[in-house]
């Protein structure tokens, strides 16, 4: 049985390749999603080992108790102590922060977060061992620093260049001493690592002689465990201490913490890949199986058992995810290679490491490869072990009962309705657990329709039909032949509508959420420019003064962000500038004006004060953020904004008690509005500094829809995988709805049916079938779009659902095209059969 299964593989190499193809791509994406990860964690895992070989301990400076927002340092005495201790070679202090240098056109290298300032701290031999210097030396001055090499190559810096670099104050001038190279994890991460000598960096970061952090080196056989004892006696509650094993163990697990939602999102859409090829392999092995009825009842009829036939089956299918599942590794080893490049292609460097090709991504892929090809085969393994040694002496297949089909379709109808109650159920829900309410009800959904698809396939396809007029005869036979056997049409259709559920339901929801986005920046948002920090950090007090000095200024005001307690309730506070607010921000005021924060009142959020009970006129008890008490007058209730905290206040009365004020915004409008000339204009009153980013209306609009569009292009391309495998289905199913009608295109032909007109009628087949699954699929995709907005609506003001009618019109022409391409082959297959040769055929 096994040599006779292995014969059969072979007697189908074109029709089983497809298959083949459909496992390779889901076991590529498997394996090389494991590979990539785990190349990624050990290169990570490796530097971080590096950073800490030499620190047998490394010491952090704690927050203050009482002022939890600020880090009080290690002083220079510590560090001296600490170096003094037995068995300690040396204590390297250091401190870090943000620091920006801009590329020849003005513009930040790197991209805010990741550009990082720390201190030049060299040892009696002059070496500070975490730069190693390609020309030039450290700073030690404080009009030098030292930049990384990549930085200073994407800038066009040299030794001796004087450079710009921007923190959090204003924009200094320094000489270029040196560049060096580095394993720092901010340059890692596509930013710039800055260098100062100690005393500026310092002076920039924290406070004079004082550190954030003081990495001890052991001496040759020192125990780092009584050297962390002896630090841990030196600096007390004040400071963290660990070893460096414990830190790089920990960095090590961070880090898997880290990759572990990557890895677990690519594994998913794997999980698609492999469900929509489930699919296709099992169509496959129905149609080969329907094709061989007279062979496997002629081997029952000389004493196979049905579990023979069984296994024949499932040793083909055994046969087939083998070759898949090796092919689909070593592509797999290729895909992780690429994305490893990708990254640093979009800048995220990667540590230098070899690809690591572990046991388990090997077991995976064989594992899921040939497990999934056997459970797709072992259905119709099942129905062709029913088929009865008479079957031998008919021509006829055997074709589904009434009551199979009743079953079938009672079953499809009752999971179907599951699903959709489910997913109604997680719609009024909200929240994280109605989300999981429906993809629980989703994935019920998706099983049904895929079971009740054949029964949907003739009224359909039916609606179709007028439009197939046009093209005459070969339209016709097209509409008949779509509906001639609908489980395979089903079947083929499943594959195509799994994937544009997915793709549909996530443009329904990135449609519906930055609409909503768009409309609250327009609706809400009246100013020409937003003004922030690119590192994240908030703004100071003097750029708010330089801002005020921009010619043809009408309106600015800080969105300073603070706190008070209302009878020990924490709130948080929006510091504005009266009088320019209202000009800036669209605050829809339910009660009061706003014109009473110059009086020193404060307004409210309509839902805190519905909460509280609070109104115009209560006056609220208050305890500012420096432990002073007052009293606070509500002026005004807003609706709630996303712009604006729970209460506004003017901004003189929160920098009264705080001396160091958080302004992650400014909010800006200028006399003729936005124009090149007045962003100029601003960010020359900002002194040129390139870590200050300048947005327009649209640019504010894109930083929060930008990442929706992001996140949805990626998706796009991951599920790429699941339709390349739906167009396999089409291609596989159209090779053997010829050859299943050979005799039929024979006659056809015989009869007058020229070859231009049989491949027409094969293209047309195929572009009705691709277009009843996009169908399928944008209906089921819509319905899930909107399910989940409505768990999102809490979150969005403003929302409201949009079909992309767009998006949905390119889908059905894609899916028409993918028909049209699936058809290629097979047609051709058709148009070149002899006509006599065709006839004969059984």
């Amino acid at each position: 049985m096994f040599r006779t299964a292995l014969r059969n593989v072979l007697a189908h190499k074109a029709r089983l390749l497809m298959t083949v193809l459909a496992v390779m791509l889901g076991v590529a994406f498997v394996s090389g999603t494991l590979v990539f990860t785990d190349t990624l964690s050990s290169a990570f895992r490796g530097q971080s080992a590096k950073s800490y070989d030499d620190v047998a301990v490394a010491v952090t400076a704690a927050p203050n108790q009482q002022d939890p927002n600020s880090t009080p340092g290690l002083s220079e005495q510590t560090r001296q102590k600490i170096a003094g201790l037995d068995g300690v070679a040396g204590a390297t202090g250091r401190v870090s922060g943000f620091a920006g240098v801009p590329d020849k056109d003005g513009k930040l290298i790197g991209v805010g977060w990741s550009n990082k300032g720390t201190n030049f701290a060299p040892g009696q031999n002059g070496k500070d061992p975490a730069y190693a210097f390609t020309s030039g030396e450290g700073p030690l001055k404080d009009d030098q620093i030292a930049l990384d090499k990549e930085s200073a190559d994407k800038g066009g810096y040299k030794v001796g260049d004087q450079v710009r670099v921007a923190t959090n104050g204003p924009v200094e001038t320094y000489t270029l001493s040196g560049v060096f190279t580095t394993e720092d994890g901010a340059v890692n991460a596509g930013g710039s690592l800055v260098v100062f000598d100690t005393a500026t960096a310092q002076k920039l970061y924290l406070k004079p002689g004082h550190f954030l952090e003081i990495s001890v080196a052991g001496k040759p056989g020192a125990d780092s465990a009584k050297i962390l004892s002896e630090v841990q006696k030196v600096v007390g509650d004040t400071a963290e201490a660990q070893t460096g094993q414990a830190l790089a163990d920990k960095q090590a697990k961070d880090i898997e913490t880290g990759l572990s939602a990557l890895n677990q999102m690519l594994l998913a859409f794997a999980g698609i890949a492999l469900f929509v090829g489930v699919f296709l392999i099992s169509n496959t092995f129905t149609m080969l199986v329907a094709q061989r009825t007279k062979e496997l009842a002629l081997m029952r009829a000389v004493g196979a058992s049905r579990k023979q036939i069984t296994r024949s089956v499932l040793a083909e299918a055994g046969v087939v995810g083998l070759v898949a599942s090796v092919v689909g590794f070593g592509l797999g080893i290729g895909l992780a290679a690429a994305l490893r490049s990708a990254m640093t292609a979009f800048g995220l460097k990667v540590p230098a490491g070899d690809l690591v090709i572990g046991s388990t991504p090997l077991i995976s892929a064989l594992a899921v490869g040939i497990l999934i090809t056997m459970l797709a085969a072992w259905l119709p393994g099942r129905r062709a072990a029913k088929i009865p040694p008479v079957a031998a002496m008919s021509s006829v297949h055997a074709v589904a009962t009434t009551k199979s089909l009743v079953v079938r379709n009672t079953i499809g109808a009752i999971v179907t309705a599951l699903g959709a109650v489910a997913i109604i159920g997680g719609a009024g829900s909200g929240g994280d657990n109605g989300r999981m309410l429906i993809a629980g009800g989703a994935f019920l959904t998706l099983i049904g329709v895929i079971v009740l698809i054949p029964l949907l396939s003739r009224p359909v396809i039916a609606l179709a039909r007028p439009l197939l007029k046009p093209f005459g005869v070969a339209g016709s036979l097209a509409g008949q032949n779509a509906v001639r056997n609908p489980r395979r049409t089903g079947a083929t259709a499943s594959a195509l509508a799994i994937g544009l559920t997915l793709v549909t339901g996530l443009s329904v929801l990135g449609a519906t959420v930055g609409s909503a986005v768009d409309r609250m920046t327009t609706d809400q948002v009246k100013a020409d420019y937003m003004i922030s920090m690119a590192s994240g950090d908030g703004l100071n007090q003097a750029a708010l003064d330089a801002v005020r000095t921009t010619p043809g200024l009408a309106a600015v005001s800080p969105q300073q962000a603070g706190y008070v307690q209302v009878k020990g309730d924490f709130k948080s506070v929006s510091g504005v500038a009266p009088g320019d607010i209202e000009k800036l921000l669209n605050l829809k005021v339910v009660d009061g004006s706003l014109g009473s924060l110059a009086q020193g009142k404060v307004a409210v959020e309509d839902k805190a004060a519905e909460k509280k009970g609070w109104k115009v006129g209560t006056t609220l008890p208050v305890e500012f953020s420096d432990k002073k008490k007052g009293s606070l007058t509500v002026g005004a209730v807003y609706e709630g904004s996303e712009f604006v905290s729970q209460m506004v206040l003017d901004a003189k009365i929160l920098n009264a008690h705080d001396p160091k004020p958080y302004i992650p915004q400014i909010l800006v409008k200028m006399d003729g509005g936005a124009s090149a000339s007045a962003e100029k204009s601003l960010m020359k009153a900002l002194g040129d500094n390139p870590a200050m980013t300048v947005m327009d209306q649209k640019d504010i609009k894109d930083s929060f829809g930008g990442v929706i569009n992001m996140m949805l292009n990626i998706m796009y391309g991951l599920l790429a995988m699941a339709l390349i495998i739906a167009v396999l289905g089409v291609v596989n199913t159209l090779a053997m709805s010829v050859f299943e009608r050979q005799q039929e295109i024979g006659m056809l032909r015989a009869i007058g049916l020229d070859r231009r007109r049989v491949k027409r009628m094969v293209r047309l087949e195929a572009v009705v079938i691709s277009l009843f699954g996009a169908v399928v699929g944008i209906g089921l995709g819509s319905f899930l779009g909107w399910a989940i907005g409505e768990t999102l609506k809490s979150s969005l003001p403003d929302y409201a659902l949009v079909l992309p009618w767009g998006r949905i019109g390119i889908f059905l022409l894609l899916a028409g095209l993918v028909g049209v391409l699936a058809s290629l082959w097979p047609a051709r297959s058709a148009a070149k059969l002899n006509m006599l040769s065709a006839i004969k055929a059984e």
